[in-house]
């Protein structure tokens, strides 16, 4: 079998994905970095080092493909954005790995942005063939609207809207911790929150230069000083970003004509704002592909599909 790698290390996952030729997923691994009991994250020193010790551990986990099958190519997330000047330090430990191996096999080295992951993650096994389309990147290190067009094996990508402040994933671990919730909150957050029973609002905002969450953030947490139920402060957040959201996409669909809309990144495996946003924009005729659940959260599977691609384009195989 010939296969296709993928890494991707990003700000809280180390992930290692395995493509064969026929675009099936052979091997999805991940490990979450560990961030102590109230702690709202890590320094990208402190992920930078946590990589270093995971790479291994997941090597491990598919040496057996390795070992017994043949690798043609190797891709690896070095950036968050396709952007030149789009760095983290925490990108560079999958970089170097993904080098070495590269050098050993001996084989091509593919780099794309950990974006571009996120996009073709949900896009791969669904039916959108446009050219064009729309794109949600909202987690916790991005919030945007994003104009996406397909560059032959990968995708040139122009932010439509973005935050101005605050990620809405960040918007919701910061709550969660205050709440007493682990790190990240998104999952437990949404476990306890319970639907609305009172006329408590949590006022979304967006205006020309994008999101705003910080004033949300300051809301809820004087909210929650005040003895309102974590349960219905939950629910406010997530009903926020989901009206926040809403707003921002039919901005963009009215923008640019466009009305088919991908839905990628951790904050949107949320159900409650699925559920949201699907009840009200699709009767607004906006189509809504939203990414599965496991791969809405940080993978390597986006870049593993995205290397497999720009091989065969390169050598001029259909695919």
């Amino acid at each position: 079998m010939n296969i296709f790698i993928g890494i991707d290390t990003s700000a809280y996952t180390t992930s290692i994905a395995i493509a064969d030729e026929n675009s099936r997923i052979v091997a999805d691994e991940r490990m979450m970095l560990e961030v102590e009991p109230g702690l709202r994250g890590l320094r990208q020193s402190d992920a930078h080092f946590a990589h270093i010790r995971n790479l291994p551990v997941l090597m491990d986990k598919v040496a057996a493909l390795l070992r017994d099958n043949r690798i043609l190519a190797i891709g690896v997330s070095d950036r968050p954005r396709r952007i030149s000047d789009s760095y983290m330090p925490v990108f560079t430990a999958g970089l170097n790995v993904a080098r070495c191996l590269a050098n050993i096999c001996p084989c091509p080295l593919y780099l794309f942005s950990h974006q571009e992951g996120h996009i073709e993650a949900a896009v791969y096994d669904i039916p959108l063939e446009d050219s064009e389309f729309l794109a949600v990147h909202f987690s916790g290190g991005t919030s945007e609207i994003l104009f996406v067009s397909r560059d032959q094996s990968r995708f040139s990508i122009d932010i439509l809207l973005a935050t101005t402040d605050l990620n809405a994933g960040q918007l919701v671990d910061r709550v969660g911790v205050a709440m007493g919730l682990p790190f990240p909150a998104g999952p437990a957050l949404e476990k306890i929150a319970g639907d609305q029973d009172n006329d408590l609002t949590l006022p979304s905002a967006l205006d020309e230069r994008g999101f705003s969450f910080s004033g949300a953030e300051t809301k809820i947490l004087a909210m929650l000083e005040q003895g309102v139920a974590p349960e219905t402060l939950a629910y406010l957040v997530f009903r926020m970003i989901a009206n926040t959201l809403e707003k921002g996409i039919r901005k963009a669909v009215g923008q640019t004509g466009i009305n088919r809309v991908v839905m990628s990144g951790g904050v949107m495996a949320n159900e409650i704002i699925r559920n949201r946003l699907t009840t009200r924009l699709t009767g607004a005729g906006i189509e809504l592909f939203w990414a599965p659940l496991h791969l809405s959260t940080d993978n390597a599977v986006g870049t593993a599909m995205l290397t497999r691609n720009t091989y065969y384009l390169e050598n001029e195989v259909l695919f």
